[in-house]
């Protein structure tokens, strides 16, 4: 089942998060995959499984390797650009029409 109310929205690729719950609980890393119609992220160094993989092809290595699997988004928080800290996110209209995300604990826009 799809959480509705959590929105994908405050969590894009290519952010900083941390992990708030779970196993690898405090660990920090930058959003991969964002999967919104599950609710999921891929964290780079975070849920790491082992895969016995067959060579399949000449670009396909085979053996045991690591892949990230994909955490619930309720599990993670934005990192702070200014503190360094989670934070949740508010929307923003700067002064040239922009919507930006903005950290709430520091005010820093979050959007580059």
């Amino acid at each position: 089942m799809v959480c509705k109310y959590v929105s994908s929205q405050r969590i894009k690729k290519g952010d900083t998060v941390v992990v708030i719950a779970g196993s690898d609980r405090g660990l920090k890393g930058e959003v991969v995959q964002v999967m919104p119609k599950q609710g999921r992220v891929v964290v780079d160094g975070v849920n790491s499984r082992k895969r016995h993989q067959r060579p399949s092809g000449p670009g396909r290595p085979s053996g045991i390797i690591d892949i990230n699997a994909p955490i619930h988004i309720s599990n993670v928080m934005l990192v702070d650009p200014a503190s360094d800290k989670p934070t949740r996110t508010a929307k923003r209209t700067l002064e040239d029409g922009r919507r930006v995300r903005v950290a709430k604990v520091s005010g820093e826009v979050v959007d580059s």
